[in-house]
């Protein structure tokens, strides 16, 4: 698999000191374009370095040394700020704590020389090879600002137009961008200061670079748009590559493939298998987690299988003496899990090459000096046979020659130069202030605008007021025309819900299969019956047949009645109610005091139909009058149990005198 990034389809900036310095007068750089394929060369200086970096916008600029660029952190975050967007600074030679040149295009096998040139082909190269680390400032959170392009002024009619105008602006413009985000699902936040006419400004914070936003910073008549990264607290150094350490891995090949990656620590790394995969499925999947030093069969001799997959990575090979036992196999793997038996063999044969490697390891690890990278020493010692004195020779000393030393740190700097270095802080100081005080006048422009919209807002109060009367108006005519429907609606909803209970009844009393009714159905009334006298009794029957004004109602069980029950029941306005079973003294009171007619069920003749009855209009109209002539009774005697209370109280009254 190829290593390179997508730099070769662009360009690649190598540039080098040629002469100077520059934190002197007028450094010279040697710069080198390649894209892949073709090299150009030139010698310009820091300006024109810049400009070309701003027109050509390479993918990449790469050196051996970054403060090369800058002369100190500051000029460095500076010149990073204002790298093109899709232009990356990497340093070929490493990180905080880089390698010399020359070590590293030998390890990588890229030309080099000691010429300012040379130099810049072989940072080229290597950056277009993704060997380096680009240096970066900046996250990936990006600053998107939509502000006002002029001062709105002061004063007038006509100014205060201008400035709702390009407010006006500002808002519109907003909305663009809101608009051009939400089309390319970027995830934003944003902060809007509303002020007269519309905004003052709107703030996007987009989680995205500035080249993967579909705006752009511009200045157009009334309104600016201004692009920010968002800073970090320091330099940081990401790789181009993602690093794959040495790895063992193990083979299991057939109709199932499968393959376990092992450190050279004996930890398994990854497991998996397919029974669908090709060879180059298979290659890909291990490239992408490590660099294999051993392939590993559980059998032998090593399968052609498995000895191709060895060659393809020109790793060594192992293999068992005998074919490995499954329950070997199983109490090797027992700490690790696997999905079957073709992953448990595979990761079988890893832990026993490592195994059968763990001295050699372990003496190649004790005789490597601090800073050299253990994984590449015991690959070519392992793979290539090589001895570890051999390998450190080779990778310490570049055919002999005395190495350069890539110093990152700035110099100790002249009293002049760091006069001009106090003063441009200054400087940058001052120009933060002048920046405040900018806002702090826009912040007072605003004020000044809004006391001025209070003004108009008392001129326009009446035109408002009439503007909002008319609005009310005519939402209530639009609420008394819906509540005008719906109470017609309700009302046809009770009218076909009374049709709806009188054709059941008639449906009823229609199909009533009982002797003593005769076939005109004279003299009778139809009854609602309720269970037991209990709330959801009520409810239940109310439900299904619906209980209304003027029924004649029958309850079962009229035992354990309440007040409550029974108030519920007298809601309804039965015509009268029959019952079985005793009436708590409660639910009697509370019936009286209604007027609500109760009498026994068995002083009328019923026939039950289902969940209604029928009763005979003249055994209802009994027990009614029977109901209110005891109820005259009743009202009698509670007037002279009052009276003769009164006529108590007020001997008790005499007594107490």
């Amino acid at each position: 698999m190829s290593t390179r990034t997508s730099a070769l389809d662009a360009v690649v900036f190598g540039v080098d000191v040629q002469s100077g310095d520059v934190r002197g007068d007028a450094p010279s750089y040697a710069l080198v374009e390649f894209d892949g394929e073709t090299v150009s060369r030139d010698v310009v200086s820091h300006r024109k370095l810049r400009r070309l970096i701003d027109d050509e916008e390479p993918a990449i600029v790469a050196t051996d040394n970054m403060y090369e660029l800058a002369a100190d952190k500051d000029q460095l975050i500076h010149l990073l700020g204002a790298l093109p967007a899709g232009t990356k600074l990497v340093q070929v030679t490493g990180a905080e704590q880089p390698e010399p040149l020359s070590r590293v295009a030998k390890r990588h096998g890229i030309p080099y020389g000691k010429e300012p040139m040379q130099e810049a082909e072989a940072a080229a190269r290597l950056a277009a090879h993704n060997v380096g680390h680009e240096v970066s400032a900046f996250t990936d959170t990006t600053t998107v600002k939509v502000a006002r392009g002029r001062s709105t002024g002061s004063g007038g009619w006509s100014e205060d137009r201008y400035t709702r105008r390009i407010h006006g602006s500002v808002k519109k413009r907003a909305r663009e961008v809101e608009s051009e985000l939400e089309e390319e699902n970027l995830a934003y936040e944003t902060d809007i200061r509303e002020a007269y006419g519309g905004y003052a400004n709107a703030v996007f914070t987009v989680e995205a670079r500035p080249q993967d936003i579909p705006v752009s910073r511009n200045r157009s008549g009334d309104v600016r748009v201004e692009i920010e990264r968002e800073r970090r607290d320091g330099i940081e150094f990401r790789p181009l590559a993602k690093r794959r350490d040495h790895v063992v891995v193990g083979i299991d090949p057939g109709t199932t493939t499968a393959v376990a990656i092992v450190s050279l620590e004996g930890d398994v790394l990854d497991v998996w298998s397919s029974r669908t995969s090709d060879t180059a499925d298979v290659i890909e999947w291990i490239v992408e987690r490590g660099r294999p030093i051993i392939v590993a069969a559980d059998v032998t001799p090593m399968p052609e299988t498995v000895e191709k997959f060895r060659r393809s990575f020109d790793a060594a090979g192992w293999a068992p003496e005998t074919d490995l036992p499954v329950d070997e196999k199983q109490h090797r793997t027992r700490d690790h899990p696997y999905d079957d038996d073709h992953q448990r063999d595979a990761m079988a044969a890893a832990l026993y090459a490592v195994d059968a490697h763990g001295d050699q390891f372990e003496r190649i690890a004790a005789k490597l000096p601090p800073g050299i990278d253990r994984g590449e020493v015991t690959a070519r010692v392992v793979a290539d046979e090589e001895s570890v004195e051999a390998v450190l020779t080779d990778l310490t000393d570049d055919d002999g020659e005395e190495e350069e030393t890539t110093e990152h740190e700035p110099r100790e700097l002249s009293e002049d130069e760091q006069r001009i270095k106090d003063l441009e802080r200054q400087v940058e100081r001052l120009q933060s202030h002048v920046d405040t005080l900018e806002g702090r006048i826009e912040d007072r422009d605003d004020r000044i605008d809004d006391l001025e919209r209070e003004l108009e807002s008392a001129r326009r109060q009446e035109r408002k007021e009439v503007r909002q009367d008319r609005e009310v108006t005519r939402h209530r005519r639009t609420a008394e025309r819906l509540e005008y429907e719906r109470d017609e609606a309700r009302e046809r909803v009770e009218e076909l819900e009374d049709k709806v209970a009188r054709m059941k009844a008639l449906w009823k009393l229609d199909h009533s299969n009982f002797s003593d009714v005769s076939a005109k159905k004279e003299g009778l009334v139809p009854v609602k019956v309720i269970e037991k006298f209990t709330k959801g009794a009520i409810r239940e029957a109310d439900d299904q047949y619906g209980i209304a004004e003027g029924d004649v109602v029958y309850v079962r069980d009229a035992s354990g009645a309440g007040r409550s029950t029974a108030k519920l029941l007298a809601g309804f306005e039965p015509r009268v109610i029959l019952k079985d079973g005793g009436l708590s003294e409660v639910a009697d009171e509370l019936l009286f005091e209604h007027e609500i007619p109760v009498g026994p069920a068995g002083d009328v003749a019923m026939q039950e139909v289902d969940e209604l009855a029928v009763a005979r209009e003249e055994d209802v109209e009994a027990v009614i009058d029977d109901w209110h002539d005891r109820a005259r009774e009743r009202r009698r005697d509670q007037k002279s149990a009052m009276v003769d209370q009164l006529i108590s109280e007020h001997r008790a009254g005499d007594n107490e005198v």
